[in-house]
């Protein structure tokens, strides 16, 4: 059966990021897309221009409506702006059996903040312990640790496991920042810490890649796959979105990936 995802995010109206992008990414990888919005972002390939967050109440019962009508099998949480809206989320999802994996959007990759910097906290409290997965990449594992950005696969190892003490079940730390020649993720689970190797394209059309992967892994994990095999999935199936960027031409800034590369035969 095909499972239904749920996607909590912010709306990218250029389609690279956010629901869009999370919408894509779970249809391409055989997943029923939902979306509760949280945030009206203003921004394209160049950068964030400015957005303004759905009302907490609003995004609590958007999800409490799907709630009460359908099946839930894995959910993503991206963007979601401010404690308030953090707390409306813990809240709304309390008790739902279906895995959750949690990407910490804050910062864009032109550098706006898409976090408020008070919601690191609640986020980090009421979230992190929800979590079957978290996928920081860098940055924002250091954000959520205080510390400087780990520089290579050791210091990603580290702040994997402090990340993981703070309660969720998984943590998926992603080297795409790392400044060497491949782009190696590091996953910390009740198991033990893997590292799932990867190369890196060179290429600008990297917009949304924190969404699509984190939007395939919830995907898959719908798809009652192990953590493991589905990070594995996700990471393979981002990574062929980026190699096949080059087909597309949207914007002047970071372009996106081609999410519907499985559909064209440009799969490399």
């Amino acid at each position: 059966m095909i499972p239904n995802i749920l996607s909590i995010a912010g709306s990218d109206p250029s389609g690279g990021a956010g629901i869009q992008a999370d919408i894509k990414a779970i249809s391409a990888n055989g997943g029923y897309a939902m979306a509760a919005i949280a945030a009206l972002t203003v921004q394209n390939t160049q950068g964030v221009r400015g957005f303004q967050t759905v009302s907490p109440g609003m995004v609590r019962d958007q999800i409490a409506a799907l709630r009460d009508d359908i099946r839930i099998d894995a959910v993503k949480i991206g963007m979601l702006g401010t404690a308030e809206i953090v707390a409306a989320v813990a809240e709304a999802l309390r008790g739902l059996a279906a895995p959750i994996v949690l990407d910490p959007v804050m910062v864009a990759k032109g550098g706006d903040r898409l976090l408020a910097p008070e919601a690191v906290a609640a986020l980090r409290d009421q979230l992190l312990p929800m979590a079957a997965v978290i996928t920081p990449n860098l940055l924002e594992a250091a954000d959520l640790l205080g510390r400087a950005p780990a520089r290579d696969t050791a210091g990603m190892e580290d702040d994997a496991a402090r990340l993981k003490a703070l309660g969720p079940a998984a943590v998926l730390i992603k080297g795409g920042h790392l400044e060497q020649g491949d782009s190696p993720d590091v996953l910390a689970h009740a198991q033990g810490t893997e590292r799932l190797d990867g190369a890196r394209h060179p290429t600008g059309n990297t917009h949304g890649t924190g969404c699509t992967l984190s939007s395939a892994l919830a995907c898959h994990l719908g798809h009652g796959r192990r953590l493991a095999e589905a990070a594995a999935r996700a990471k393979a199936y981002t990574a062929a979105a980026i190699a096949a960027s080059s087909r597309l031409d949207v914007g002047h800034g970071h372009g996106p990936t081609h999410h519907c590369h499985p559909f064209d035969g440009t799969t490399p």
